[in-house]
């Protein structure tokens, strides 16, 4: 565990986990203040970008105010068919982000036939 700064540049946002062998790996996730527990699964930079592109899809459901963010991740569940300790992005694998970006995607379509 070591601080943040080594990756963003100086910047400190707290503790991460850092890949033995970075920057080879360039495997890192960050923990939650004040514990040691990660807030996800370790990342690369495609595990990272891919996150980034899930949360873009998943986000706008309750910050647009369409729904709660406790709604947003019941739907995430449902659509992941995972239980609520399950489905969380910073948890999700590369596929695991793309599949929810598909079924995103398929809902919000059939909202708009509705």
């Amino acid at each position: 565990m070591v601080s943040s700064s080594i990756v963003y540049n100086g910047r400190d946002f707290g503790l991460i986990y850092l890949c033995d062998n970075y920057p080879n790996c360039d495997g890192y996730v960050g923990v939650h203040k004040g514990t040691n527990q990660p807030l996800g699964r370790l990342a690369n930079a495609e595990l990272r970008e891919w996150k980034k592109k899930a949360h873009a899809a998943f986000n706008p459901l309750y910050e647009s105010g369409q729904m709660s963010r406790k709604q947003a991740y019941k739907l995430m569940q449902s659509l992941m068919n995972m239980d609520e300790k399950e489905a969380h992005i910073g948890k999700f694998d590369v596929e695991q982000c793309k599949t929810l970006i598909e079924k995103l995607a398929e809902y919000r379509q059939s909202q708009k036939s509705r």
